[in-house]
C-alpha cells in the first residue's frame, strides 16, 4: 500500500483553545477523502497545517514519505483549492491554467503542452482562449481543479470547494468532481459540511467533532454502522428514539419509553438494565401499514401530522405518545399511499435489526 498522506497524533492549540485534538489517519495514492464535520469542528485548520499554512502544535504530516515539518507552503507537493476559487478574471484560460507553470520557468512551448492535455482530462478541450467571465459556475470549478493538477500534486486539498454554487449545480459537480479524480487518478483530500457531498464521493470519510475523529470508515459504513450517536445524527436523516433499557440478552436490548411501551433493538453493544438508551431509525427503514405475519417487526400505533411532498424524497411526519419528538417516515415508490392524509392514525413498523442503538453517556 502506498500512502500519500500520513496524519500522526496532529494537535493545534490557539492559547486556551483546541481546534485539532490528536488526530491520526492516513490517505492511500489516488483516493477520495473526505473530511466531514459541522463549522467549527476544526476540519479547515487540519487542512491548513496540510497545506501549511498553520503549524502543528504537536504531532507529524508526512506527504509521500518527506516529513513537512518546517516546509514552507509553497515547497510543499499539495495545492489548496478554496471555495472562492481565486481565479485571475484578467487572463484568459490558458494563462490561468499555465500561471504555477510559467512561475516555475517553465518554456512556453511545455506550458501550452500542459495546458492543453490538462484542459483535455478536465473536458474542457479548446477552453484555452476564453475569459473567465465567459465560463459557467461548473466550468469555473473545473479550470481551478486544472490549474491545480497542471503542477502534479501528489495530493489536491479542496476546502468546501462547492459550497458558493447553486445546489441543482452541486448535485452535478459531485457527480463530475468523482469522474474527475477516478480519471486523472490524484488523491484528493476534501473537506465539507454536506454530508452527502462526503458519502457520493469518497473513498472514505472521516467524520468530525470538536477538534476530534468520531470514525474513519467507508460511505456505507457510516451510514448503516455508525460508530457513535453524533455520526447517527449527522451523517443522513434519523429518527432518535429515547428510552430506558429494561432487558438485555443475546445482543437485543429491550427499550421502554415513558409511555410504557417496550421495542426491541439488535446491537453488538452490551447494554446494562436501567441505563437510558437511544435508538436510531432510518426514515427509509420503517414499513407503513406492515404486513400481520412479517415476524421481527417493532409495531407502534402513529398519528400522520403532515405529507412532505418532495417527488422520490416523499416523507410522512408522524407523532405518537411513545415518541419525544416526531419521527420522519420515507413514502417508497414501488407502493401507492394516496389514501393516507393528514390526521390518520396508521401503524408503522421496523426489523428489529435496522436500527443502531447506543446508551446515553
Amino acid at each position: 500500500m502506498h500512502v500519500d498522506l500520513s496524519v500522526k497524533n496532529v494537535s493545534k492549540h490557539f492559547k486556551s483553545f483546541t481546534a485539532v485534538d490528536d488526530v491520526s489517519f492516513e490517505v492511500e495514492k489516488g483516493k477520495f477523502f473526505s473530511i466531514l464535520g459541522p463549522s467549527g469542528c476544526g476540519k479547515t485548520t487540519l487542512l491548513r497545517m496540510i497545506a501549511g499554512f498553520e503549524e502543528p502544535s504537536a504531532g507529524s504530516i508526512y506527504i509521500g514519505a518527506q516529513d513537512m515539518a518546517e516546509i514552507p507552503p509553497n515547497k510543499r507537493p499539495v495545492n489548496l483549492i478554496f471555495q472562492h476559487l481565486a481565479l485571475f478574471p484578467m487572463m484568459n484560460v490558458a494563462d490561468n491554467i499555465g500561471f504555477g507553470l510559467a512561475r516555475r520557468k517553465e518554456s512556453k512551448a511545455e506550458i501550452r503542452k500542459k495546458v492543453a492535455d490538462i484542459l483535455e482530462r478536465v473536458n474542457l478541450p479548446g477552453f484555452g482562449p476564453k475569459k473567465i467571465h465567459q465560463l459557467s459556475g461548473g466550468q469555473k470549478q473545473r479550470v481551478a481543479i486544472a490549474r491545480s493538477l497542471v503542477l502534479d500534486p501528489t495530493a489536491l486539498l479542496l476546502d468546501e470547494p462547492l459550497g458558493a454554487l447553486d445546489l441543482k449545480l452541486r448535485e452535478q459537480m459531485k457527480i463530475e468532481l468523482k469522474k474527475l479524480q477516478v480519471e486523472v487518478g490524484t488523491t484528493f483530500v476534501y473537506i465539507t459540511h454536506d454530508q452527502s457531498e462526503a458519502l457520493v464521493m469518497s473513498d472514505h470519510v472521516a467524520v468530525m467533532n470538536e477538534g476530534k475523529f468520531e470514525q474513519i470508515d467507508s460511505p456505507q459504513n457510516l451510514y448503516s454502522r455508525p460508530a457513535s450517536p453524533f455520526v447517527a445524527r449527522f451523517v443522513g436523516n434519523n429518527n432518535c428514539l429515547a428510552g430506558t433499557c429494561v432487558g438485555y440478552g443475546d445482543g437485543l436490548a429491550q427499550l421502554q419509553f415513558s409511555s410504557g411501551e417496550k421495542i426491541g433493538a439488535r446491537t453488538d453493544r452490551h447494554f446494562t438494565t436501567g441505563v437510558k438508551a437511544e435508538l436510531f431509525i432510518r426514515p427509509e427503514s420503517i414499513i407503513i401499514e406492515p404486513e400481520k405475519e412479517l415476524p421481527e417487526l417493532n409495531r407502534m400505533q402513529v398519528a400522520v401530522s403532515s405529507i412532505l411532498f418532495d417527488g422520490a424524497n416523499s416523507q410522512l411526519l408522524v407523532t405518537s405518545p411513545a415518541l419525544a419528538d416526531e419521527m420522519l417516515i420515507s413514502l417508497p415508490q414501488n407502493r401507492q399511499y394516496e389514501h393516507i392524509a393528514a390526521g390518520d392514525r396508521i401503524e408503522i413498523g421496523w426489523d428489529v435489526k435496522a436500527g443502531n442503538c447506543f446508551e446515553v453517556q
